[in-house]
């Protein structure tokens, strides 16, 4: 099963680039994952916060083939523990699906035509994050996951 990590905007933090790509160099040996960042909009004080949500929209509902099993990180999400989440990922895995595409929007989150074409809703929290910030809890999570699927001894309860 591919994993796509579908992101808008650039990890500007040198800490934060940091950790992703340690996290995500581990995940090689257990799936594949393809970040996508896509270039945040520009000239964007002349247009309203929907405005923006549908232009951003136009952006990620592009990268997205209607094979996608498409998750949303939005803090109304269903909230699950990690190993819960890990049994989400090999519920996927053992079934159809062969594409998870997980995606972070941009500052004002997710025009509705983006909740319209999601299968689900993840929420890493009820506390908000950067859209940075998240970045790295989100790999992380997805790297302890895959430990747990393997039984290995990253994760601890």
């Amino acid at each position: 099963m591919k994993i796509t990590f579908l992101t808008i905007g650039k990890t500007e933090d040198a800490y934060l680039r940091d950790g992703i790509d340690k996290y995500v160099k581990r995940l090689k040996h257990y799936t594949k994952l393809e970040m996508v960042d896509l270039s945040e909009l520009k000239n964007t004080k002349a247009l309203t916060e929907p405005q923006q949500k549908v232009k951003e929209a136009e952006l990620l509902l592009k990268k997205i083939s209607p094979l996608d099993h498409v998750i949303l990180l939005d803090d109304k999400g269903m909230e699950l523990t990690s190993r819960q989440f890990a049994a989400f990922l090999d519920k996927k895995s053992i079934g159809s699906t062969t594409s998870l595409v997980f995606i972070v929007g941009g500052p004002y989150g997710f025009d509705p035509s983006v909740y319209e074409r999601a299968n689900d809703k993840l929420s890493l929290s009820r506390m908000t994050f950067s859209h940075q910030m998240i970045r790295l809890l989100f790999v992380e999570q997805l790297y302890r996951a895959y430990t747990i699927l393997k039984g290995e001894p990253y994760h601890h309860e």
